[in-house]
């Protein structure tokens, strides 16, 4: 029998005229996660897509690949047959488990509404064959395995299981940004934020070497090979962010360092966004977590850049952000030992409400956009994919890099 995957959607049904873009999008991310998986076609139908499977083809594997994919609301291991109810019947008893599981329900959606049964009609019926092939029986409110019936306008799918999805809306439809990250919590949980409401995204991360080891590099290519099962970019834009850092301690008044190296962070950010086609800045600031993310310098910093500044966490709480993190994978690398540049040339007592005059005051004492060129010019492009290690390495890595 013919197998399919079945791929529903949510959000995406509310995008009106804008819908089929959406509906392409999302086609176009799964066919590519599940290139070499034994796809053969990928089609578009009233408020799902369709998935045709080789007959070799593993489930297993395009579960696992697909269901990391925004956009997702469920898909389904699905078998397809004519409008006709005898030929369901007959589908149905032959594809239909008959271990693992002790009662059961059908569940029939009639999308199309000139079928001339109505859905509890069908339920009775399939259910009546069911239960006499296998002996099972019948539990309408909790059962153990559940027969899904989709009727359409010109053919039938059925399925026995359903793996939800991440939701959320495809990865393409949103733009482009560039995601400040850095070996922590917060930052990985942004991405992934904003990865869900269908931005392409790339990394940039500023590391604090020569003064401290290079070992917040090490955890960000590791988290960026996370991030990249959801969508994201698999290229590190790394930035040896401890030399500029030098610069700005040695002639800015030591309360106002943190934000002049935030607000110089955002315009190297803007550099890279610019060359790499992207419109906006990502960063996992946290509304007071920190001295920078208080209302004022969270202002200061972002009147450096000309690009939005967009904060998918903003009024998340530490909690919050643990809880995804340990969600989407990232946590436990997070957490590894590793020296950072925000841990370089730290005031003991930075300044929590700085004023934007007060600032560019102090940057008066740097040559800015030498900074900014040099901190561009010196970035390393790294693809992940070669320069990855496993997570049983990591430790070692960090210790010895």
């Amino acid at each position: 029998m013919q197998r399919y995957v079945i791929i529903h959607y949510h959000e995406i049904a509310l995008k009106g005229r804008n819908r089929p873009r959406f509906e392409r999008q999302l086609l176009e991310n799964v066919l590519a996660r599940t290139e070499g998986l034994g796809v053969r076609a990928g089609r578009r139908l009233p408020g799902r897509l369709v998935l045709t499977l080789a007959p070799d083809a593993s489930w297993r594997a395009i579960r696992e690949r697909t269901e990391t994919v925004f956009g997702i609301a469920y898909l389904a291991h699905a078998y397809r047959t004519p409008l006709d109810l005898d030929a369901l019947r007959d589908a149905v008893v032959e594809a239909v488990p008959q271990e693992d599981y002790e009662t059961f329900a059908i569940d029939t959606k009639r999308g199309n509404k000139r079928f001339p049964l109505k859905s509890y009609e069908v339920n009775a019926d399939i259910g009546a064959a069911v239960e006499t092939h296998t002996g099972k029986a019948v539990d309408l409110d909790n059962p153990d395995l559940t027969v899904s019936i989709e009727i359409l306008y010109k053919q039938m799918f059925f399925f026995f299981d359903r793996v939800e999805g991440p939701g959320g809306l495809p990865v393409g439809v949103s733009g482009r940004v560039a995601c400040l990250l850095s070996g922590g919590i917060d930052s990985p949980v942004a991405v992934y934020s904003i990865l869900k409401r269908g931005c392409e995204a790339f990394c940039v991360h500023f590391h604090g070497h020569p003064y401290v080891t290079r070992t917040s590099e090490v955890k960000s290519i590791e988290l960026v090979r996370q991030l990249v099962r959801y969508g994201a970019s698999p290229y590190l834009w790394s930035v040896p962010f401890g030399p500029l850092q030098h610069e700005v301690m040695q002639r800015v008044p030591e309360k106002l360092r943190v934000v002049v190296y935030r607000r110089l962070m955002a315009r190297i950010g803007q550099r890279l966004a610019e060359q790499d086609g992207a419109a906006a800045l990502v960063t996992g600031e946290s509304l007071a977590q920190v001295a920078s993310q208080t209302l004022p310098n969270l202002a200061t910093i972002e009147s450096a850049v000309s690009i939005p500044i967009l904060r998918p966490l903003i009024a998340w709480d530490k909690v919050e952000i643990v809880r995804q993190a340990k969600a989407i994978d990232t946590y436990d690398i997070s957490i590894l030992p590793g020296e950072d540049c925000c841990q370089l040339f730290v005031p003991r007592h930075p300044a929590t409400a700085t004023t934007i005059v007060e600032v560019e005051e102090a940057e008066g004492r740097l040559d800015v956009e030498s900074l900014v060129t040099r901190g561009t010019e010196t970035v390393k492009r790294i693809d992940v994919r070669e320069m990855s290690v496993g997570a049983g390495e990591m430790l070692s890595a960090l210790a010895t890099f």
